[in-house]
């Protein structure tokens, strides 16, 4: 390599970098390099598509950019996947995770499914070992939409998380199984799995050689009681059959969780969950009576602290999972008023305050053969 065209003498490595870097400085395009994270980028605040190329097609997601993002200072980013038969500004609309970002500062990104839904104009996701044919490939495009968001935005890639309601939880279920580390946390609304559904003695149950994740990762799901399309008890359409229950046993092995599974009943809120799970992960789920297969409405609390505080902070189903996410609270149990019966038959000291009753791990008895009655609705 030649460091002029007049003398022709070789230049020491190191010399030739320093030239080059001073070059960079000089031009500008040091900036433009350093750019390649996304940070020092411009990007206006508010809703923005994001359109991209991925497995030879164009694809999109939607974009929520906080008030008062610099571009200079890392952001947290959620995904949030919608379900089948949706699209990505009507999830951003059910779930309430823009106005999450707005009050927090961070960046919600809704990504699009690859398959034409069953409805006009809406979209539903190519989950694994699912949908039959040759449909495109969503977990390339998952893997592809969370590169192109880092190279945009200025993004903390230590805190990226992600929901998924329906559809798009069983997406994110199997993105995740499939051995992404992406995401450090993951929320799920009526859509928790833990692998392809496989029948073992007449029982189903978590396929062990469908799920792998490549590190221990913390779960926090919704459940609704009379959802009749993802059944909480198991059962329903060929891609669910197992309970959610064993779902969220076989996650807990997933992430090593020693000891029992605490659980406090309440009247409209059951809650559980696995503390002690290898890196500093938990598990927490909670179960609502009356549910349907919809996303939470924001009259369904899941309050910080207790019942009788009065200063507990509101909570609905994104800011709930945010808190989770973001680890700021160490409650992570709901408290919900009403009487109270522990997982062992016995009733609580109190008939205000939930009393947590802890209880071993043990598989559900399977299915209940519920079938689904959305079969054109969002799931």
């Amino acid at each position: 390599m030649t460091g002029s065209g007049v003398s022709g003498q070789r230049w020491p490595g190191f010399v030739v970098c320093a030239y080059a870097v001073l070059f960079l400085c000089m031009t500008g395009l040091a900036g433009h390099a350093m750019a390649a994270s996304g940070c020092g980028l411009y990007a206006q605040a508010g809703f923005q598509d994001l359109t991209f190329e991925s497995d030879g097609m164009k694809r999109r997601a939607l974009v929520f950019v906080p008030p008062g993002y610099t571009s200079k200072t890392k952001v947290p980013v959620v995904f949030d996947l919608h379900g089948s038969n949706s699209f990505p500004k009507a999830q951003l609309a059910q779930s309430g995770w823009a106005d999450v970002a707005k009050e927090n500062g961070f960046i919600v990104v809704a990504p699009q499914g690859g398959l034409d839904g069953k409805l006009p104009d809406t979209h539903a996701w190519n989950v694994p070992g699912v949908t039959p044919g040759n449909g495109p490939d969503d977990v390339e495009y998952l893997s592809e939409a969370i590169a192109q968001v880092k190279s945009r935005f200025c993004v903390d890639d230590t805190r990226l998380y992600a929901s998924g309601y329906s559809g798009g939880g069983r997406m994110l279920s199997q993105y995740i199984c499939n051995g992404n580390r992406d995401f450090t946390a993951a929320g799920f609304v009526m859509s928790l799995r833990a692998g392809y559904p496989v029948q073992v003695q007449g029982k189903w149950l978590p396929d062990p050689k469908t799920c792998n994740p490549a590190q221990p990762v913390s779960i926090i799901a919704f459940w609704g009681v009379k959802d009749n399309t993802n059944p909480f008890a198991g059962g329903g359409k060929p891609y669910w059959q197992y309970s959610g229950q064993m779902a969220l046993n076989r996650w807990a092995e997933l992430d090593g969780c020693t000891g029992t599974e605490t659980v406090v009943k309440g009247v409209k809120v059951t809650s559980a969950s696995f503390e002690r799970c290898k890196g500093g992960t938990r598990i927490v789920s909670y179960t609502i009576a009356g549910q349907t297969h919809d996303w939470p409405a924001r009259d369904i609390g899941f309050s910080l602290a207790a019942a009788s505080d009065k200063n507990a902070e509101p909570m609905y189903a994104a800011k709930r999972m945010w808190t989770f996410f973001n680890r700021s609270g160490q409650d992570l149990v709901a408290k919900v008023d009403g009487k109270n019966i522990c997982a062992n038959g016995g009733k609580s000291a109190s008939p205000s305050v939930n009393t947590a009753c802890t209880i071993a791990v043990k598989n559900d008895s399977g299915p209940t053969g519920a079938v689904d009655s959305l079969a054109m609705g969002i799931r």
